[in-house]
């Protein structure tokens, strides 16, 4: 009998869909637990950071940039001020082609090759709906130009804003000095919090060294935005502080006068007032155009400032060093006469060379004759070379080091901007370390004419003179004077600082030099007395010439067969009025020869300059 044969077996195929339905509800319930749980975590435990986030994403705090403070002069003239600029600016979403339309713009704007190269660098650092810069600084006829052709440009606008420019530009630049784009080196420097949203930042002179007072704090707005960033309303907003205006001691008047007398040759001239540290005047010739570093200068123009033999780029007022001749000799006189080297009576014999003991080698005097018997006042009038080596060689370097230092010479003068040097006056000791020879008598003599490694910087030297017009008592230069709040118009006077008293033994001491210098200008046979013929006032002088390379025993200087770089500086230091000095001035002209052909008339000019303002003041 044949076995029965089953095609389908229900019962193990029902099993079978049974336990794949058991299998895959108990996946489903498992998945729904895990969402519902998931959506648990998310909505209740979570909750408050999420919505926070939220919040975020569609609220956020951008900065607002303060306004500058302004630069005034000491008569109240604006040096540095935020000018309306306008900006040619491009949104790159709106275009299809940006090549094209930077081509069809040139047709009627004047687009610089540096001017795409910034454009397109800045374009890789923003969002494509926000504005790009492709020109700045548009004048009145662009701005026009392009308004009548604005439909042509969808995407394409003119944008105004404020710019830093400075009206007296190469005038001013190494006391004002400029705010130029913030850069790598400048953020790791400043606190980005109060710098958000700003783009300039101080680089040189007061713009840098009062950077502080003059940003001011930055401001914040809340603003919404859609998934796209675009900015759809402003919900709260919190006003920025503006910067502090800052007021200088300069005098605009003194500082054209100085300017003009210098008639572009290299050189500084800066005035500072003796009774409290105002400096009157700061002029390092030549100078440059500050407004074209704001925003960036080219590299054509840049490498141009850099390799000129005029070095524009340098400050001469607190950055030149130079020897400074025969105008240390009143200051060598003070240490002669306050170590009892000296008296003013005792007479050195001047036959036109000096020579040391068991040396031939002759130092010269400038007059070849020789001054014959000199004290030290006809020393000083008429610039006797002779009394000096003498008097340097019975000093010692120790004395005359120790001497001069009392002046601040090889000292940075405190003054209130960066940038100083401290010039050199030499020692055993900084020659020891510097040159590792000895010091030698020979040096000893030239140092008391100003010659040798000594170097002093023109606002070293008229806080020096400054301190011998007030007889002894130093006074810190500064260039501002005052701040002011432009809200509240608040004035803040900055104090003067009297660093301390040069204390001698004999106080005629400070006359009887006092009054060699004013025979300088005022007495026959001074060696500046044509600058002070017919002067209403008195005041007092000393002449310089500093050597700038050496003239062998046996020759003489000619200028004629020297090279202009090679031939002598020329120097110039006086107070006025000598009765009750209100005026300092150090003058240097760079190759200019002797001091008082050159820099003494152009002090005349200043002080004449400077005392007709005071009596017309007095007067009123």
């Amino acid at each position: 009998m044949a076995k029965e044969f089953a095609l389908k077996d229900q019962d193990h195929e029902s099993n079978l869909v049974a336990r794949r339905v058991y299998v895959t509800a108990f996946i489903i319930l498992m998945l729904v637990i895990m969402i519902i749980s998931r959506i648990f975590y998310l909505t209740v435990l979570q909750h408050e950071h999420y919505t926070t986030l939220s919040k975020s994403n569609r609220v956020k705090i951008t900065p607002i940039p303060p306004l500058r403070g302004l630069i005034y002069s000491r008569d109240g003239v604006i040096l540095a001020e935020n000018k309306p600029t306008f900006s040619l600016e491009v949104v790159p979403e709106q275009i299809d082609d940006v090549d094209r339309v930077i081509a069809q713009l040139q047709k009627i704007i004047t687009i610089e090759a540096s001017d795409i190269e910034r454009f397109k660098k800045s374009l890789k650092k923003k969002r494509r709906f926000e504005n790009v810069p492709l020109r700045l600084n548009l004048n009145k006829e662009e701005v026009a130009l392009f308004a009548v052709n604005r439909h042509r440009f969808p995407g394409v606008d003119i944008v105004a804003g404020l710019n830093r420019y400075y009206p007296y530009a190469e005038k001013l630049v190494h006391t004002i000095g400029y705010v130029a784009r913030i850069d790598e080196n400048d953020i790791k420097n400043l606190n980005e919090s109060n710098y958000s949203g700003t783009t300039h930042i101080g680089k040189l002179g007061i713009e840098k060294s009062y950077e502080t007072l003059l940003h001011g704090e930055v401001g914040y707005q809340q603003v919404e935005v859609n998934a796209q960033g675009r900015v759809i309303r402003v919900l709260d907003r919190t006003a920025p502080k503006p910067g502090e205006n800052i007021h200088l001691t300069i005098d605009l008047s003194l500082q054209q006068i100085a300017i003009d007398a210098l008639e572009n040759r290299r050189g500084a001239i800066v005035a500072m007032d003796p009774r409290n540290g105002d400096v009157l005047s700061f002029v390092s010739s030549p100078g440059y155009d500050p407004n074209k570093f704001v925003n960036g200068i080219d590299s054509k123009s840049y490498k141009a400032l850099l390799t000129s033999k005029d070095k524009p780029l340098i400050n001469r007022v607190i950055q030149g060093k130079y020897p400074p001749g025969s105008t240390i000799k009143p200051f060598m006189g003070i240490v002669g006469l306050q170590n009892g080297i000296r008296t003013m009576a005792d007479e050195t014999w001047c036959p036109g060379w000096f020579t040391l003991k068991g040396h031939e080698h002759r130092y010269r005097d400038w007059k070849k004759q020789g001054h014959g018997h000199t004290d030290l006042h006809h020393a000083i009038m008429g610039s006797c070379d002779v009394y000096f080596y003498s008097l340097a060689y019975d000093l010692g370097i120790d004395l005359i080091y120790e001497g001069l230092s009392e002046f601040g010479f090889g000292q940075i003068t405190g003054i209130d901007i960066d940038g100083e040097n401290k010039g050199l006056m030499p020692s055993r000791e900084w020659k020891r370390k510097a040159i590792g020879h000895a010091w030698y008598p020979g040096e000893t003599l030239i140092l008391g004419i100003g010659q040798g490694y000594a170097l002093t910087t023109p606002m070293q030297l008229v806080k020096a003179t400054s301190s011998l017009a007030n007889k002894g008592n130093i006074i810190r230069p500064r260039l501002v004077s005052s701040t002011s709040n432009s809200i509240t118009n608040e004035v803040i006077t900055l104090p003067s600082i009297s660093e301390n008293q040069i204390n001698v033994s004999d106080n005629s001491y400070w006359d009887d030099v006092i009054n060699s210098m004013y025979d300088v200008v005022h007495g026959v046979g001074g060696t500046a007395w044509r600058s002070g013929l017919n002067a209403e006032y008195k005041f007092a002088g000393k002449t310089g010439t500093a050597q700038v390379i050496g003239i062998a025993q046996d020759e003489e200087y000619n200028k004629e067969e020297i090279a202009e770089k090679f031939q002598d500086h020329a120097l110039f230091i006086a107070f006025a009025p000598v009765e009750a000095p209100r005026i300092a001035i150090a003058i240097i002209v760079e190759n200019g020869g002797g001091g008082s052909k050159t820099a003494a008339p152009i002090a005349r000019k200043m002080l004449d300059q400077f005392m007709h303002n005071r009596d017309l003041i007095n007067k009123g």
